[in-house]
């Protein structure tokens, strides 16, 4: 392969996978595996009970059930704001009057271009709902200040999570 080429050697229904050729800043040469995915958004939601939605989900990747705030790919042609009120909707069961965006995350920058917009929802409404069949999880409403000790004692462990958890705290507890 010569630098500056890309060769495609997966492609799947969520990433792709190739192979590339790339010059660095200082000069140097470099083949790269680059993990291609559409990005996601995530999103705290918080009940006017002062707890957000936490779901405890079956994650196969990582050997079993994880905690996790609602998220999901940006499907092409959404946007990271569509994405998180599509996946409040399907995962939360409720959909919110006032969002405040959070930034991105880049989950891991060295072989994946992923990147995580993170949302706060407010104001939340109940809206019927339905998982997707792929999806197994159960829905937890977490006291806020809760979440956050999980968070920093590591039974929460998603990045996502934790990051949505951390940025929203000026707004939470201002």
């Amino acid at each position: 392969m010569s630098f500056q080429e890309s060769k495609t050697v997966f492609r799947g229904r969520i990433i792709t996978v190739s192979v590339e050729g790339i010059e660095l800043p200082n000069g140097k040469h470099l083949e790269m595996e680059i993990v291609r995915h559409p990005g996601g958004a995530a999103v705290v939601a918080l009940n006017q009970s002062g707890c957000i939605c936490l779901l405890h989900q079956y994650r196969y990747a990582v050997g079993g059930w994880i905690w996790e705030l609602p998220a999901g790919k940006i499907e092409q042609g959404a946007s990271p704001l569509q994405t998180a009120q599509h996946e409040l909707g399907e995962e939360a069961g409720v959909s919110a009057l006032n969002w405040q965006n959070l930034g991105e995350i880049i989950s891991s920058p060295g072989v994946f271009n992923e990147k995580v917009y993170l949302f706060l929802a407010t104001d939340l409404q109940d809206v019927s709902h339905s998982a997707e069949e792929h999806e197994v999880f159960e829905r937890h409403w977490v006291p806020y200040e809760e979440a956050l000790h999980w968070a920093l004692s590591g039974k929460l462990n998603d990045a996502k999570s934790i990051a949505a958890l951390f940025r929203s705290r000026e707004y939470i507890l201002a």
